[in-house]
């Protein structure tokens, strides 16, 4: 496991007001119980998702084990009438099946045209939308998507970050999520937007060494409950039982900030992109030299970076 391991606290009524003035500053992970979400909870069986959502084509991931690794692809993209989906991602045993007959599904929706659509279950599931009510928290000019997730029971999903705020609404199931600190980056072995521990329980601590030192926050969710998640905290998700989850997605920094092809809310802010092109060609610059040279001035320059750019504002 990780070094130290935090609970993230659950509050319960919490209104607009006491989140954006006292507890959306500090840009922490947050479990907010009694929430109004609708009466999506009671309704969304098996049977009745199925029904709604009948023949819709849905593009969907596919594995053979229960640990997802968006690094490794260790899974197949398929497609399947999303109440067909819905019926298998319940069973433990499949009678139909791509791969086994324990094989795990995941449903992470998409806009229409995933190039250029970003998801929402207004759109994609029209039916459905009169259901669920999404926090009112956050102003409706900063909405950027509302992602419609279903998971196997077991299925575990990769450590990653997004750039803009969520909460996740546990609809039905229970899941386990645990996140880490975007101070910790460093410990988790990055690529790209992802962490290559894929174990957060049982790491190979001789292969990540440094993972031990980032400190692991953890919480359990059932259904009704809705999770805070800021932006850029690293998130690993376990779906403890068949389940059902909607992410809402807000934008945090005003819009010309983030990179307006992006559809998912994975893409670096443009800022940040345009800073790691121009350290890209300074590292080329440095090849230049020879390796003593190249080490002293790499360290000089990593120096000024946390002298100018690291904040002393958070932990």
């Amino acid at each position: 496991m990780a070094g130290q391991c935090f609970p993230v606290p659950r509050l319960e009524g919490v209104s607009q007001e006491q989140f954006m003035e006292h507890l959306y500053p500090q840009r922490k992970p947050l479990v907010l119980e009694g929430i109004d979400v609708g009466t999506c909870t009671s309704k969304w069986t098996v049977d009745y998702l199925s029904q709604i959502g009948g023949r819709k084509e849905v593009k969907i991931h596919v594995a053979a084990v229960a640990q997802m690794d968006f690094i490794s692809k260790n899974f197949v993209y398929r497609t399947l009438p999303f109440g067909k989906l819905v019926q298998r991602a319940s069973e433990e045993k499949h009678k139909e099946f791509f791969i086994s007959e324990d094989e795990k599904y995941y449903l992470r929706s998409l806009g229409e045209d995933p190039r250029k659509d970003v998801a929402d279950i207004r759109k994609q599931f029209p039916l459905l939308e009169g259901d669920i009510k999404f926090p009112k928290f956050f102003k409706e000019e900063q909405f950027f998507s509302s992602v419609f997730r279903i998971s196997s029971p077991g299925l575990q999903l990769w450590t990653h970050y997004d750039v803009m705020d969520n909460f996740l609404i546990q609809v039905t199931g229970k899941k386990r999520v645990v996140l880490f600190s975007p101070r910790d980056a460093q410990y988790l072995y990055l690529s790209g937007t992802k962490s290559e521990v894929l174990n957060v329980d049982n790491p190979d601590l001789a292969k990540y060494p440094l993972f031990s030192k980032a400190r692991r926050y953890e919480c359990s969710l059932k259904a009704g409950d809705v999770l805070f998640i800021p932006a850029l905290w690293f998130h690993n998700v376990v779906s403890e039982e068949f389940g059902v989850g909607v992410n809402v997605f807000w934008k945090h920094l005003p819009s010309e900030c983030y990179d307006k092809t992006d559809t998912y809310g994975n893409k670096d802010p443009t800022a940040a992109s345009r800073a790691a092109q121009i350290l890209d060609r300074a590292l080329k610059t440095l090849a230049e030299l020879p390796e003593e040279y190249r080490d002293f001035y790499a360290r000089r320059m990593v120096l000024h970076i946390q002298d100018k750019a690291y904040s002393k504002n958070f932990e």
